[in-house]
């Protein structure tokens, strides 16, 4: 997740600037160094633990993977509440194109976050009554891009070691290349150095019972995107009909319905029964569900791809930098994006069909 909080000014209005300074200097209050944390003979031994594990996975983030070695996931951070902030993502209701909003600094992004789970919904209720379909979503971690040093966070520290390590990766990446105004690339970029450094962390651990359950891990997560992509080819191919509006939104709430079968479906015969979407389930689905999906994932094979024409990790992100100091609609153009212009909207389905992550 890209930054928010120490990024925001100007352009926005002074309550949603205070909320998001006042988030993120508490947030950066409560931390404190994993070396007290180690020493304090109250800390609970699962969560010293946890955070031996995290300073092996940065020490490995910085010596095997080039990643910045800097003051970032080197102190802890004890919250109350399930997620750091909550984003609000809009879409239009025929439209699986996010609704944008723009800062100074960090560009223009496809959420709006707040450190308090209520804001969100209120701003969210705000977006409905435009016309807009929207989802408030809770977020466990976002980079700061080293404006600030980001914390080890009680929303993620007992995530499993493969999923703690690809967190961490992830957000270190963001400190690394960011583009402005371009969700797709640095969320792409992202997530190829996430799966491409997680491969590396598990094989130096020689943990067979760790790795297993990243493979199952990374199988579910297969498969759940799959399910989306296919959700995503269905309502994109209703949007561009020559069908009335009213006849969209009947054909719409039949493939989120077709959706919801699928993944029962899948959970029960593919997943033994395993429940850690249904959170995702839980709310009535929504454009706003799926219009992050693609910015996530479509441009990862061609990141990974790049890597693989690269010497070495710092000739990686060379060639990303480089990537992100061109312009928008040329740097896509060179990864292979069919649709440079879109900005974060969806490919359509013959242009993602190569992409799409397969059913395992």
């Amino acid at each position: 997740m890209l930054p928010l909080a120490a990024l925001l000014s100007g352009c926005t209005s002074v309550a949603y600037y205070a909320q998001a300074a006042h988030g993120q200097f508490s947030l950066l209050a409560q931390a404190r160094p994993i070396d007290d944390w180690l020493a304090d003979p109250e800390a609970r031994p699962a969560i010293k633990a946890k955070l031996e594990t995290v300073r092996q996975i940065r020490r490995f983030a910085v010596s095997e993977l080039g990643l910045p070695d800097n003051g970032s996931y080197k102190t802890y951070a004890q919250l109350s509440r399930p997620f750091v902030l909550w984003n609000v993502v809009a879409a239009p209701e025929l439209s699986l194109k996010a609704r944008q909003w723009c800062f100074p600094i960090a560009g223009c992004v496809d959420y709006r976050g707040y450190y308090s789970q209520q804001d969100a919904q209120e701003y969210g209720e705000q977006m409905r009554k435009q016309g807009y379909d929207v989802q408030v979503l809770g977020v466990p971690a976002y980079s700061t891009l080293g404006w600030f040093n980001d914390p080890v966070i009680s929303t993620f520290i007992n995530y499993p070691d493969g999923e703690l390590a690809r967190l961490i990766f992830h957000e270190l990446a963001h400190q690394t290349v960011y583009a402005r105004d371009d969700t797709p690339f640095n969320e792409g970029f992202a997530t190829a150095v996430e799966e491409i450094g997680v491969d590396r962390w598990l094989a130096a651990q020689h943990n067979e019972k760790m790795t297993q359950a990243y493979r199952e891990y990374t199988a579910r997560k297969k498969d759940f995107l799959a399910l989306l992509d296919r959700c995503r080819d269905k309502l994109e191919a209703n949007y561009d009909s020559d069908a009335s509006d009213a006849d969209k939104l009947q054909g719409k709430q039949r493939i989120f319905a077709e959706l919801r079968s699928e993944y029962e479906q899948t959970k029960q015969q593919r997943w033994g029964g395993y429940a850690g979407y249904d959170r995702w389930f839980a709310m009535p689905l929504s454009n706003a569900h799926l219009a992050l999906i693609g910015a996530y994932h479509d441009l990862v094979p061609a990141f990974k791809a790049l890597f693989d024409r690269s010497r070495d990790f710092a000739d990686f992100y060379r060639q990303v930098q480089r990537l992100a100091n061109e312009d928008k609609a040329a740097r896509h153009i060179e990864l292979g994006d069919p649709l440079p212009d879109n900005g974060a909207g969806p490919k359509t389905k013959k242009d993602r069909k190569s992409e799409r992550a397969p059913a395992i």
